[in-house]
């Protein structure tokens, strides 16, 4: 069995009045938040799925289904959690991730540390290994457009004592 292993993440919700806009774990000030079935926070999302993916566990649709009333607005860091206890139960820790999010609007640079901060805990890294990055489509595409907010993260991972 190899001793590190890389997964790759990406998720897209679309924005929508009435909902809070929540990222990283961090609620920002926004006329629009993101729907879906739990708080729907994109960077959180494309997180599990690459720390899913590092080990082949699938996704988190099939984790955390949207028919499941028990995700219902839950806080995706209490889900990403859950993944947690997954990995380490594999016997493997984050080596470190690096996570970009896709949003025209809004400015997202003054919310990047809290967002960091929330990751290396519920992830049990140091902060130092936990990157997050937001940029621009230019307004191109459906972010450009502000329909809607994606996000990509890819991790690596190492077997813990290996």
């Amino acid at each position: 069995m190899l001793g590190i292993k890389v997964g790759i993440g990406y998720d897209v919700h679309a924005l929508v009045e009435g909902r809070p806009l929540i990222l990283g774990g961090v609620e920002i000030p926004y006329v629009k938040g993101l729907l879906g079935h739990s708080d729907a926070d994109v960077l959180i999302h494309a997180v599990m799925d690459s720390l899913l993916g590092a080990l082949a566990l699938g996704d988190i649709g099939g984790h955390f289904p949207d028919h499941d009333s028990r995700y219902r607005g839950i806080s995706s860091l209490t889900l990403l959690e859950h993944v947690m206890e997954l990995l380490e139960a594999k016997g493997y820790h984050v080596g470190n991730m690096d996570s970009i999010i896709m949003a025209e609007q809004p400015k997202l640079a003054p919310f990047i540390s809290k967002m960091r901060y929330n990751l290396s805990r519920a992830m049990n890294v140091e902060e130092a290994c936990i990157s997050v990055k937001a940029t621009t489509t230019e307004r191109l595409g459906f972010v450009g457009r502000e329909e809607g907010i994606g996000a990509q993260a890819i991790v690596s991972l190492e077997k813990v004592g290996g």
